[in-house]
């Protein structure tokens, strides 16, 4: 059975909206044969991600950055799980990746920041955008979590076909 790892950080109650959100469309009854793995960023190890056949990556943006759970995430597991570095120690990219994710990402202000940061990371991984970034600025409403909801049920899809 395929496993949909999310990982995220939801320290308020507006990025735990969108965490709940998101699950809800994972987990969606008319998508079968996924497991979810729910793990917080502190949380989730590289095991985790090397039995992971999909991922979910949830942050806020924090001074034009992921937060820093997120980039803890991503630094304890990115050799283990295959990331690739180049000679000077900086990520490299990785063509072919096969691995669907997600993300979305809430701010204040701006999110842009915390989107490159996190596609930097991921590209060096190999892991494939499989569906359009969720950027949420500011409050969160109906039509931010009908967004959520399709994402997570659109990375669950991809791994049930």
């Amino acid at each position: 059975m395929p496993h949909l790892l999310v990982v995220h950080h939801s320290p308020t109650p507006i990025v735990q909206a969108l965490t709940d959100a998101v699950l809800a469309g994972a987990r969606d009854e008319s998508i079968t044969g996924v497991e979810v793995v729910l793990r917080s960023a502190l949380e989730a190890s590289a095991d985790d991600v090397l039995a992971a056949d999909g991922y979910l990556l949830g942050t806020t943006a924090n001074f034009g950055y992921m937060s820093g759970a997120l980039k803890h995430f991503f630094d304890t597991i990115f050799l283990v799980a295959g990331g690739a570095l180049t000679d000077d120690g900086s990520a490299s990219a990785i063509t072919g990746g096969r691995k669907p994710y997600g993300l979305w990402v809430h701010g204040r202000y701006d999110t842009s920041g915390a989107v490159r940061s996190v596609r930097s990371i991921v590209q060096a991984l190999g892991w494939q955008q499989s569906a359009p970034v969720l950027e949420v600025l500011g409050d969160v409403g109906e039509s931010e979590h009908a967004s959520a909801y399709e994402l997570g049920a659109t990375i669950a899809a991809l791994l049930s076909q």
